[in-house]
Order: structure tokens, then C-alpha cells, then sequence
């Protein structure tokens, strides 16, 4: 297993050039958000602006529009009910998220499956929360073209395959993996020390803290996720330094507070991203004078 430190932020995050724009730094459409939980797809969207995605939209229930432009006015909002503009977003996007407080109902299998029959295969797409529940009770397939990460607790992954929380252990969780899901999927199996299984190998997460242990928390990892490799382009590497990144950004809050709140997290990260990004600055300038 291969240990997860900071040294990853520095292989992936890089200085902005200066000759850019929001083009550059991709599209990231998040789809959650029902009305009993309008929270979880706001964190998302809002934790995919502070990581630097270029254009971010939600597709939420219309109840959270206010919600939303009352906290980040430079994230796009669409009702979801409006299908059509949906899915030209769905096809539009660098990095599809589903399933952060999508909700189980009709109207939440319905946005599931028109997402799954229309990203393609120049596309990452984060399967996560209610959408992994869906995936799981109705056995739906994933043999989809885009790039599949899935994000579940140990809950969730024991109802997507089959194994009891006491049975997930790094080899069984590998060959399931292996045998149930496309090749290319990216794991990332959020627990104490969340582990991310790709490509063979098994990574470990070392940052963190107990006092992330709160609701909405999944939800920011899944915008930083999204916004990284939106970003930064190779899916797994942005995965890894996600996962680490989220960590240490919660890590560096409960140093100081009992509680890390999801959105006191997201307001750490850009700062994160400037202070290893200028460290992979330097490292760069070193090894060109070398």
C-alpha cells in the first residue's frame, strides 16, 4: 500500500500561467441537490470554485437557487427539471458530479440515468452519495465511456459490492473492484484512513483528522476532486492529491477547533493550493538550474 503524503500536492498543483483564462481551467457540473438537502450539492459546487475550477454550474431543485447566489453568485444554477439545457451541460462538461444529496425518488433515477447515457468518454464523472444507492438497489450498470470515480463511505461500498463493512479488507476490495466495475475505475473508499484503489494499486490516505467526522463533508471532497482534475487533466493523480488536499485542509481546522465544518474547510484550500504550488515553483527552478 502507498502512502499518501504532501509531496503528491507538489507533483500535481502547479503556478497559473499568466496568458490564461476561465476557459483554461475547466468545466465542472455538479448534479445534487434535492429539497431536504439542497446543503450537499452547494458544498460541492462551492468547494469545486475555491479549488479553481474555471466555470462551475449546479443542477439542483429550483428551491436552492437563492441558496446558492446568496453564498457564491459566480456559480451557474440550473433547475434540473429543464432537461434539455441539462444535457447539453452533461455533454459540455470536463467533470460530471452525481449524487450529493440527490435524494432516491423518481425525478433522482431519472437525472442518474440521463447522465450515464450521455457522458462520453472525453470525461470524468464522480459517482457519489444517493447516487451510489440508487446504483446499488436498482444494479444498474456503469459500463459507461467517461472516466468512473466512485466516492463512497464504507456503508455505501458495502451495498455496492456486497461486502460487509468487517470483510473490506484491501484484497477483497481490489478483486470486487476488479471484477465488478469497469477497468479504468478510480475507488476512493472514504473511511479513517480513506483508501484509493486504481490502475492495480492501493493508496492511503495519511492526512486528516477526527474532527471531520461531520455531515457535508463527502460533499466538499467531491468538488475538490472534480475541480482538480478538471484542472490539472489526469484523473487519478488529481484524485490523490484530492483526497490528501481535503485532509489537510480539515486537519489544519481541528488543530484550533473541535469541529472542522465543510464550509470552513473550502475556504482553506485555495490557500493550500497557492502555498504548494509556489513550493512546486521552486522545486522546478532548482532542477532547471541543476
Amino acid at each position: 500500500m502507498i502512502e499518501l503524503t504532501d509531496q503528491i500536492l507538489t507533483q500535481v498543483i502547479t503556478p497559473r500561467q499568466p496568458e490564461t483564462h476561465k476557459g483554461n481551467y475547466g468545466r465542472v457540473l455538479v448534479i445534487g441537490g434535492a429539497k431536504l438537502y439542497g446543503g450537499a450539492g452547494i458544498l460541492s459546487a462551492s468547494a469545486a470554485l475555491l479549488t479553481g475550477a474555471g466555470l462551475i454550474t449546479l443542477a439542483s431543485d429550483a428551491v436552492n437557487r437563492n441558496a446558492l447566489h446568496a453564498r457564491h453568485p459566480e456559480i451557474m444554477f440550473l433547475d434540473w427539471a429543464d432537461t434539455a439545457t441539462l444535457l447539453d451541460l452533461i455533454k459540455q462538461g470536463d467533470v460530471i458530479v452525481i449524487g450529493p444529496g440527490l435524494g432516491l425518488d423518481a425525478t433522482a433515477q431519472d437525472l442518474l440515468n440521463l447522465t450515464l447515457s450521455h457522458v462520453h468518454a472525453m470525461q470524468t464523472l464522480i459517482v457519489d452519495g444517493s447516487a451510489l444507492t440508487l446504483i446499488a438497489e436498482q444494479q444498474i450498470d456503469l459500463d459507461c465511456p467517461a472516466q468512473i470515480i466512485l466516492t463512497p463511505h464504507q456503508e455505501e461500498w458495502h451495498h455496492l459490492a456486497k461486502i460487509e463493512i468487517a470483510k473490506q479488507t484491501p484484497a477483497t476490495n481490489q478483486k470486487v473492484l476488479a471484477e465488478k466495475f469497469p477497468a479504468t475505475t478510480i475507488l476512493v473508499l472514504k473511511q479513517h484512513r480513506t483508501e484509493i484503489y486504481a490502475n492495480g494499486e492501493i493508496y492511503q490516505n495519511t492526512s486528516g483528522t477526527a474532527a471531520m467526522a461531520t455531515g457535508g463533508m463527502g460533499d466538499t471532497l467531491t468538488g475538490i476532486l472534480a475541480a482538480l482534475i478538471a484542472q490539472f487533466k489526469a484523473p487519478l493523480s488529481a484524485t490523490l492529491a484530492g483526497v490528501y488536499l481535503h485532509g489537510l485542509a480539515g486537519q489544519l481546522i481541528g488543530e484550533e477547533q473541535y469541529v472542522a465544518l465543510p464550509s470552513d474547510l473550502i475556504e482553506q484550500v485555495s490557500g493550500l493550493m497557492k502555498k504548494y504550488s509556489e513550493i512546486t515553483e521552486q522545486q522546478s527552478k532548482v532542477g532547471f538550474i541543476n
